[in-house]
């Protein structure tokens, strides 16, 4: 499709090539594809200690490319400058705590030049986006082809009941939790961890929680909802080795970037349909760039069947 700003004073409208009948699109502003995107996830939604919206663009800049990542870094960044993007919508905030300086000697603050100096927005969606219908953890679960019943912990606030943290979901058929772990490996994006597992592997598993994130904080929501299986992220020892004391619950942790970059490509459909529905001449994309943290993986081997060092 070829696009292109038309001269003669049309200020935000472009020429779609493609279009037949020679029809005007328009190109929006920053202010109106946040107002869309706020609709979404309000930051209202966020939890308190969160830091949720837009870090940076002029409200009137018009906005023609958007590309959705996890992770603010400098890679992600860079990425957008040579994708040419206007805004850069991202789960994970570039400043959850406060700050003093944004100056280019700190990795944070090259961010913030980069974005300023190639005239990109940086919009952040994370915890209002964890509990949003549908959100985080719909996506997750429509990765694995699992079929939610309903949000883990509800929101109070919602009615219908239908937003809140993580879901409780179905499998269409039964899985061995050695299967269903096959299954996250294969559907979920390749990380140096791939896929670690508490409890018995031939176990059967029917109904299962997900949680996109840390969701360690989570087990008595899971031990409530009755479920076979809790796929998250982050899982520490000492929560882990309580959980399978109080049951067989089988715990399975994937990698935090790996269970949340779904939810890119299920926030980047919504803005298509948005964009769709104005008219809106938009580019959409989603980073396929692997910013996990851990970059590799050792298996333990050992000739002891005790598995301990001598």
């Amino acid at each position: 499709m070829l696009r292109g700003t038309r001269a003669g004073g049309l200020g935000r409208w472009r020429f779609n090539a493609t279009d037949q009948t020679g029809s005007l699109a328009p190109v929006p502003r920053l202010s109106e594809v946040i107002a869309e995107l706020e609709s979404l996830w309000p930051a209202e939604r966020a939890e308190s200690w969160d830091a949720v919206g837009t870090v940076a663009g002029d409200p009137d800049q018009q906005v023609t490319r958007v590309l959705f990542a996890v992770d603010p870094v400098q890679e992600i960044v860079d990425e957008a400058v040579k994708l040419g993007a206007d805004l850069l919508v991202t789960h994970h905030p570039l400043y959850l705590r406060g700050t003093t300086t944004v100056a280019a000697s700190h990795f944070k603050g090259r961010v913030v030049h980069t974005l300023i100096k190639n005239d990109i927005a940086l919009h952040v969606a994370h915890t209002n986006a964890d509990t949003a219908d549908p959100g985080v953890s719909d996506a997750l679960a429509g990765a694995l082809d699992l079929r939610v019943t309903g949000p883990l912990v509800p929101d109070p606030t919602d009615p219908e009941g239908r937003r809140g943290l993580g879901r409780v979901c179905a499998l269409d058929h039964p899985l061995t939790v050695r299967e269903f772990a096959a299954r996250a490996a294969e559907r979920l994006p390749a990380t140096a961890q791939g896929i670690r597992v508490a409890g018995d592997p031939e176990a059967l598993v029917r109904t299962v929680a997900v949680s996109g994130g840390s969701g360690d904080g989570l087990f008595d929501h899971v031990r409530a909802a009755g479920v076979d299986a809790f796929l998250t992220a982050d899982l520490r020892h000492h929560p882990v080795s309580e959980a399978r004391a109080h049951s067989p619950l089988a715990l399975l942790d994937a990698a935090h970037w790996a269970t949340e970059w779904p939810w890119c490509e299920l926030a980047a459909s919504q803005l298509d349909e948005i964009s769709d529905r104005h008219g809106w001449d938009l580019r959409v994309h989603v980073s396929k760039t692997v910013t996990d943290p851990w970059t590799a993986h050792a298996a333990s081997t050992t000739s002891d069947p005790l598995g301990a060092p001598n």
